[in-house]
């Protein structure tokens, strides 16, 4: 089972920096997505960086959420010091 979300930090660039509840970190790229529909409000910069936790997702308002399982699988790896 993919652990919830925890922590998100957006990035410049469209990253978005996620801490897990299993303490692991993990970095995303959003840009392939920015193309679908469901995701196209995300391409204003400032609304993007208005990424925020909500029931262990990664959510922006009502309608645009990511889910853990995709941010976890897709992610890379951060290491921590």
């Amino acid at each position: 089972m993919t652990p919830d979300v925890v922590q998100v930090k957006p990035q410049p660039d469209y990253f978005l920096e996620a801490v897990f509840a299993n303490g692991e970190h993990r970095r995303f790229d959003m840009k392939p997505y920015l193309a679908y529909p469901a995701f196209s409000q995300l391409t204003d910069a400032n609304f993007f960086m208005a990424a925020h936790v909500a029931n262990g997702t990664v959510v922006w308002n009502d309608e645009i959420d990511l889910s853990p399982d995709t941010l976890y699988l897709r992610g890379e790896s951060i290491e921590q010091q």
